[in-house]
């Protein structure tokens, strides 16, 4: 058996009413790519070490051309080179894996503006309508050694143990048709992992005119559903502090502009990251814990703290550029 948990798509919050809102991707960078001008973005490029040239960091890429950089941010995800470059210890597993997919509904779902959650005996399962037309599923769980160890390594084996779990948990049928209608190239599955609390207080988020943002600054688990939009307001941080250095540069300025800027970044989304990460551990931690006091605890009484916590992370105003 499993709880049940509904969030409605409006809610209210301290600053006004809050909307959930499930965005894909792909829509999303298509977005941002559209606003940059034509040849800004080179795809196909990963950075395999970073060399210091003076202020210059030149960096050596995978297909073996190097780049030179004035300034550094590195948004090269939860395996940052970047990240260790600057000393920040690798993230680390939570000891929950999940598994992610979408479902298409040319005719229309008939879902409601709502997030629908299930939280049974050691799992954690969601869905929510990104579209009229389409749906977002998720599954997060506890592996163990009675747990097919092949699954993760076959998506149409995943999606089967998923739909087995929740057929055991008896999840309404409507929720259980989301994940059967989901193609195999809209399904992932993958291990959570997160950066360590006690790693952002002590770690360098910068140093000199390198930075990092997004998850390879902030890997976090998904409970809460910020790590993109932690990302995004990286993005507006970042922008700001660095559009005021390149105004106020002046001829022999330019690198000690830039040093401050990325320091004061760092000084604004470190407690901001810092927030995330403990209570996207927390939140799951309390939701999927197989522990009877807790279990009794989360079905009785925490169920609409969790879910106002949830607000609580988002209702946050990173300022305009």
């Amino acid at each position: 058996m499993c709880t049940a948990l509904t969030i409605k798509s409006w809610l209210h919050s301290t600053s006004g009413p809050h909307e959930i809102r499930c965005v894909k991707r792909n829509f999303l960078l298509e977005t941002l790519e559209n606003e940059l001008p034509e040849g800004t973005i080179r795809y196909s490029s990963k950075i395999v070490a970073i060399e210091e040239e003076g202020n210059v960091k030149l960096l050596h890429m995978a297909d073996g051309s190097t780049i030179r950089a004035n300034v550094l941010v590195g948004c090269d995800g939860v395996n940052s080179v970047v990240a260790k470059w600057l000393g920040l210890p690798k993230p680390i597993l939570s000891g929950r894996s999940a598994t992610r997919g979408m479902a298409e509904y040319p005719d229309g779902h008939g879902f409601g503006p709502e997030i629908l959650q299930f939280i049974g005996q050691g799992f954690r399962s969601g869905v929510l309508p990104c579209s009229d037309t389409s749906v977002y599923w998720n599954y997060t769980w506890y592996p163990s050694p009675k747990d097919d160890g092949d699954a993760e390594e076959s998506v149409a084996k995943m999606r089967q143990y998923v739909l087995t779990k929740l057929k055991g948990a008896k999840i309404p049928a409507e929720a259980l048709d989301v994940i059967e209608r989901s193609e195999m190239s809209d399904v992932v599955s993958s291990p959570l992992r997160f950066r360590s609390p006690l790693a952002l207080v002590r770690g360098s988020i910068s140093r000199g005119n390198v930075c990092v943002a997004g998850d390879a600054f902030h890997p976090m688990t998904p409970e809460l559903g910020q790590g993109g939009c932690a990302a995004l307001e990286d993005g507006v941080v970042l922008a700001r502090c660095l559009s005021e250095a390149f105004v106020g540069a002046g001829n022999d300025g330019g690198h000690a502009c830039v040093t401050a800027a990325l320091e004061r970044y760092a000084e604004e989304r470190r407690w901001r990251a810092i927030r995330l990460v403990t209570a996207a551990y927390v939140v799951g931690f309390v939701q999927q814990s197989s522990n009877v006091a807790i279990k009794f605890l989360r079905e009785k009484f925490l169920s609409g703290l969790l879910a106002k916590l949830m607000v609580d992370m988002a209702d946050f105003d990173c300022g305009k550029l």
